[in-house]
């Protein structure tokens, strides 16, 4: 995700959020937040590692790649 969409995202539900907060209800808006922060962190480390083992195979796999 684009760091614009996540900062309107947030934004969004900031209102929905608070009044959850305001409620006594806070561990829901965290474990909310918390949800969304470990999705983005998988979504981000699974792109990572796509850039990083397309072009470096090498070699037939019988051995060390010189």
């Amino acid at each position: 995700m684009k760091l614009k969409h996540v900062i309107m995202l947030l934004v969004l539900l900031a209102w929905p959020l608070y009044y959850l907060y305001q409620r006594q209800l806070g561990a829901i808006s965290f474990l909310l937040l918390a949800i969304l922060f470990l999705y983005l962190t998988i979504k981000e480390i699974k792109d990572e590692k796509e850039r990083n083992s397309g072009p470096k195979k090498k070699g037939n796999g019988t051995g060390p790649a010189n």
